[in-house]
């Protein structure tokens, strides 16, 4: 194999393909990347065994070839080189290295055989259809936060994606859950996406679809089945399995009939939650929320560091309330806020809270109380 490509080029796709390599891993092979040499340019391809990443770059391509190459060196290699620069990538079945020349910058790498490397099958992906890239990511970022990160409720690893009906509307929805809080977000179902069944894509997957829907640009094409899931940005190509596991009903928790509203300024809101919540414990991080007519107090008590006391005004007309909350689980929610003002929906103290976006409002929250 052996192949001349601009830094710019394969920096990108490296950069892309390379963080689906886990630093530590009992299998050698998987710290590689694959690197495909045709006359159509160069593709790379790295694995997990759950999640693959494929990328195609434009490449001037000499001998066509394959081999593997371990991915994070290569990666600090051309992220290190200067900018402009023209590689050639050479390996030769003498020498059991692939040699990277830059200008007067040469590395010699250990290579690993192509004819070992695993692929991730992405046959029988019946459900296909098409999302516009700011859609997509906008289901992904209202929604990510609240995934949980407790690996022995394995189910709630990741975003649940399915289509719904809602009183004759067809909905694409993305929900995530870790027990104390729930997000979720809707879009306009695309036609050929109502009859896709749940899936839960998982935390990693979700995490590097999103990194690639910062360069990309109209259409993104997603294909589905109950084991696996893709996603094509172009010149890369997300494939992954998905979490096998039931999602809970959440519809259940979603409060309908909370009837105390507060409306509150959320960048003033957000912020006074921080400040108080300064003195809080590590562990509890609890706020109390103190409501009467037009008022909010925001109050945390420490034994060990004080007291911290915040006043603000509200649209709040209900009866007088006490209700606690995880500080940082407040401060997620208002980080997604897109309006100006939060609507906080309450029943009683113990119940849980509806929070939504006026700006938003295919968009919910729902957060669990605390004792306080």
């Amino acid at each position: 194999m052996k192949l001349t490509i601009e830094r710019a080029h394969l920096l990108k796709a490296l950069s892309h393909v390379q963080s689906v390599v886990e630093r530590r891993t009992t299998i050698p092979i998987l710290s590689n990347v694959l690197i495909t040499a045709s006359r159509s340019g160069v593709r790379l391809t790295a694995t997990d065994l759950d999640l693959e990443m494929v990328e195609d770059a434009p490449a001037n391509v000499e001998t066509e070839g394959a081999v593997t190459a371990p991915a994070h060196t290569l990666y600090e290699i051309v992220r290190k080189l200067p900018d402009g620069a023209e590689l050639e990538l050479e390996a030769t079945g003498d020498d059991p290295r692939l040699t990277v020349l830059a200008g007067r910058s040469q590395f010699a790498l250990p290579i690993l055989p192509a004819g070992d490397f695993p692929t991730l099958s992405s046959d029988n992906l019946a459900c296909q259809f098409s999302l516009p890239a700011d859609e997509l990511a906008r289901l992904i970022d209202r929604s990510r936060f609240a995934v949980s990160t407790e690996e022995t409720r394995y189910y709630l690893n990741g975003i649940y994606l399915h289509a719904i009906e809602d009183e004759g509307t067809h909905k694409l929805r993305a929900v995530a859950t870790d027990g104390h809080r729930l997000a979720l977000a809707d879009t306009p179902c695309p036609d050929a996406a109502k009859d896709l069944q749940g899936i839960i894509i998982p935390r990693k997957t979700v995490a590097e679809a999103r990194r690639l829907l910062e360069d990309a640009q109209g259409d993104i094409q997603i294909a589905a089945s109950p084991q696996k899931v893709r996603f094509e940005f172009g010149a890369a190509i997300l494939t992954s399995k998905v979490i096998d596991g039931a999602f809970p009903d959440y519809g259940r928790v979603i409060p309908v009939g909370n009837d105390h509203h507060m409306v509150v300024e959320n960048g003033l809101f957000g912020k006074a939650v921080d400040r108080v919540a300064t003195i809080s414990s590590e562990k509890a991080r609890s706020v109390k929320l103190s409501l009467e007519a037009d008022r909010l107090i925001l109050s945390v008590r420490n034994a060990e560091a004080g007291l911290a006391v915040e006043e603000l005004s509200v649209d709040y007309k209900g009866d007088p309330m006490e209700i606690g909350f995880n500080a940082r689980y407040l401060l997620d929610i208002c980080n997604e806020i897109q309006g100006d003002t939060a609507t906080f929906s309450f029943a009683d103290p113990a119940s849980p809270t509806l929070v939504t976006d006026e700006k938003d409002p295919l968009v919910r929250y729902v957060l669990m109380p605390l004792r306080v």
